[in-house]
């Protein structure tokens, strides 16, 4: 759960409310209803609702989401892995209270182990979540992404960290420079695709 953790953590203090929920999503649907885990995961994912919701004026809507979401995190303590639970309870109580706060005071951070994770603090695999998630959500080719991803772990296998791994990391910190950064990934996959094809096409008679 960590690196899905991270990533969505990550996503969401960039200001990415929509999007953070999808890098939980996943884990979230794995878990059996009810217990812990799945309680805290989908408190996370309706807290980033109900702000975004909230950000986009639809205050019905994030009433609701932030009195349930409110209602999915009682009772666990804070810390729940590693995150800072109490700011959420605070947010989500005056959320519920009166949406329109969102216009007169920021969400909170999400703090990871004491620390507001932004997405150039994520190691690789946080990353390559983040990194599916963003493209998902601007509308870039995801399975691009994912073999990128691909061909990153194949790197970090061999004991590199260069090209693809570099630019997964460029892709997900870039924010206004990401069509650039998309289009440098696309070319490298490409040129990576095309390249195992002619070494396979070798051993073909």
């Amino acid at each position: 759960m960590e690196a899905p953790l991270r990533a969505g953590i990550a996503i969401y203090n960039a200001g990415e409310y929509h999007a953070a929920h999808d890098a939980w999503e996943e884990p979230w649907l794995a878990l059996d209803s009810g217990i812990d885990d799945e309680r805290f995961l989908h408190g996370l994912i309706q807290f980033t609702a109900a702000v975004y919701h909230a950000r986009t004026r639809n205050w019905s809507g994030a009433t609701g989401l932030a009195e349930s979401a409110g209602d999915y995190l009682a009772g666990l303590p804070s810390p729940y892995r590693g995150v800072d639970l109490d700011p959420v309870r605070r947010s989500l109580t005056a959320l519920a209270a009166d949406p329109e706060v969102i216009e007169r005071h920021r969400p909170p951070a999400l703090r990871y182990e004491g620390a507001a994770l932004t997405p150039e603090d994520l190691r690789f695999e946080a990353a390559a979540v983040a990194a599916t998630v963003l493209a998902d959500e601007y509308g870039y080719d995801v399975a691009t992404v994912e073999r990128a991803i691909e061909f990153a772990r194949e790197e970090i296998e061999g004991g590199e960290r260069t090209l693809f791994t570099t630019t997964l990391l460029e892709f997900v910190t870039a924010d206004a420079e990401r069509p650039l950064v998309y289009q440098r990934l696309t070319e490298h996959v490409d040129r990576r695709a095309r390249e195992y094809a002619d070494v396979a096409g070798l051993f073909e008679e």
